[in-house]
């Protein structure tokens, strides 16, 4: 079975994909990697250790990217500044510019050390940021420049893509993991674990993602 690397922050959309592929691969060939990069919240990454290590990967790395905060700002890396969405700005000021794009960089690189060529991310189009790099132009175009980068034939996955949130719990259910995620991961922009504060935008997408879900789950016999 072939390796996977899994982009891996220890919130819900990461955690499903890490389920996917240890389904799919099994934990021995799932690797994962986490990046501390100045997010409001430091429990993020420290759950993403500890979510790795109870899942049993093959291995498990944190790289700290502690010069982004001299280059961009927002409010994911900003705990003084409230989470919102200026009049006329087309994404909310939790956009970290350029994220998804350093990640995937430096995972192929990580990847290719370990002699991977597959990775996974957990970006969806569903998101109601509408972020631009979720979406599926920037994924191709990111798996072509990296191959091109590197001569190499790297395979990005992106199995949440086009799923809603509710699509992603019922995913998390066939895996069997949906207690796991819903109690586990840490997606709450105020940093809360599980449910979180229930106010911030991604507690509130999640869980009306997962209202709906429940609502539409047939009922064991």
């Amino acid at each position: 079975m072939k390796p996977i690397l899994v982009v891996f922050s220890g919130g819900q959309d990461s955690t499903t994909c890490l389920m996917k592929a240890i389904a799919e691969r099994g934990a021995e060939n799932v690797h994962t990697l986490t990046f501390a990069y100045g997010q409001r919240h430091a429990l993020e990454v420290k759950l993403a250790e500890e979510i790795a290590k109870e899942q049993g990967v093959a291995s498990h790395k944190t790289i700290t990217v502690d010069w982004y905060r001299e280059i961009t700002h927002n409010a994911l890396m900003d705990e003084t500044t409230p989470i919102g969405r200026e009049a006329g700005a087309p994404f909310p000021n939790t956009f970290v510019e350029g994220r998804n794009a350093l990640f995937l960089l430096t995972a192929a690189i990580y990847a290719k050390s370990k002699g991977i060529l597959d990775l996974m991310i957990g970006v969806s189009d569903a998101d109601y940021s509408g972020y631009p790099d979720c979406r599926e132009a920037f994924i191709r175009s990111m798996n072509e420049t990296l191959n091109l980068a590197m001569d190499c034939r790297f395979t990005v996955y992106a199995p949440l893509q086009h799923m809603t949130k509710a699509q992603e719990w019922a995913l998390a259910d066939r895996l069997g993991c949906l207690e796991y995620i819903r109690t586990r991961t840490l997606t709450c922009y105020e940093g809360i674990p599980g449910d979180g504060c229930g106010k911030c935008p991604s507690c509130k997408l999640r869980a009306a993602g997962l209202a709906e879900y429940l609502s539409t789950k047939e009922p064991k016999e």
